[in-house]
């Protein structure tokens, strides 16, 4: 810590505004974590205290003062532990989510607007800003894509363990014969970096085309070509927003998503990634789900990397999800410790 702000004071840091907004993000993400540290030690010796007072003198008034904070020292644990792993520097930024239907029509369609509604329903459970940035029906029922930004602190780190393939299990509200189906959505997950952070786009590398907003309250947009669809060449990579009024605005979104994941990329190449994620990202089927959603015969949800179920298949897609993703993170925890 105090080398870091030991850096911060040199001139060559504090002269270039990027490095000395990194140095300084560190020194408060460090001093947080000081900070939480110290609370959870002096309600470890509250507890200690307390529980050492009854076994001198037994008094039944005082259990259930010592319950609720053996209850908050466990919380307080969870969450220092959590921010703890929470430590890369993208963690902490908001971020940017996209939802894909697999190959199975009006079902996936359908699949991946019910995991739509329970990310923005996650978000206001977190007190987290949601906003959909762009978003293309299916033309029965469901979504064939979408694209939200969250903005809250640590949004990103949370919502990468959601990163991967969402199966769901049911009778078909579309099959007449009330058959049982499989449906597969993936997600991906992506820092939304600042506008300092240098990802080179070449004009002639772009290719922009507009459009009329359409869908989800796209009628209500205006009636003029406002949405924006950029392809960047040399990586393939398509992207677009139609949810602003002006074509400007939409243009200046998709630009943003484009360069978070630009971003994205390079950190997935550096780590020498690259190749299983775009594996990941083209073989949206069976083997390679992380979490399963089941409506029948049972009903439960499990996630398949920590082996955690629920049975409350409801309340989790209205957004009750933090458990799965806590254990996740913990995961994260012990396979670096």
């Amino acid at each position: 810590m105090e080398e870091l702000r030991r850096e911060s004071q040199r001139e060559e840091v504090w002269s270039d505004v990027q490095r000395y907004r990194k140095v300084t993000e560190r020194i408060s993400y460090l001093e947080g974590l000081i900070s939480e540290f110290k609370e959870l030690e002096k309600l470890y010796n509250d507890v200690s205290e307390l529980s050492s007072l009854l076994e001198e003198a037994p008094d039944d008034s005082l259990y259930p003062e010592l319950r609720q904070m053996l209850m908050d020292l466990v919380k307080k644990l969870e969450t220092v532990e959590i921010k703890n792993v929470l430590s890369d520097e993208d963690d902490v930024k908001n971020a940017i989510l996209t939802i894909h239907p697999g190959a199975g029509g009006t079902e996936s369609q359908d699949w991946a607007e019910m995991l739509l509604r329970m990310y923005l329903k996650w978000a206001e459970r977190s007190g987290m800003e949601a906003k959909i940035v762009d978003i293309q029906d299916g033309e029965e029922a469901g979504i064939k894509d979408a694209t939200i930004e969250i903005r809250g602190k640590y949004a990103y780190g949370y919502l990468k363990t959601e990163v991967g393939i969402h199966r769901l299990i049911r009778i078909s509200p579309f099959d007449a014969n009330r058959r049982r189906h499989t449906s597969f959505a993936s997600v991906f997950v992506y820092p939304e970096i600042e506008e300092d952070i240098e990802i080179e786009i070449k004009p002639e590398e772009l290719r922009i085309d507009t459009f009329r907003a359409s869908g989800h309250g796209g009628q209500h947009v205006n009636k003029t070509d406002s949405a924006v669809r950029i392809t960047h060449l040399p990586t393939g990579i398509v992207v677009q927003c139609q949810n602003e009024r002006s074509q400007h605005k939409n243009k200046a979104m998709a630009l943003k998503i484009l360069k978070s994941r630009l971003y994205q990329l390079k950190k997935e190449e550096q780590e020498k990634t690259k190749q299983e994620y775009e594996k990941q990202k083209k073989d949206i089927s069976w083997g390679n789900q992380i979490r399963t959603y089941v409506f029948h015969p049972y009903r439960m949800v499990k996630d398949h990397r920590t082996k955690l179920e629920k049975g409350n298949v409801e309340e989790v897609l209205n957004g009750d999800i933090d458990d799965f993703i806590r254990a996740v993170l913990f995961n994260y925890s012990r396979e670096e410790g």
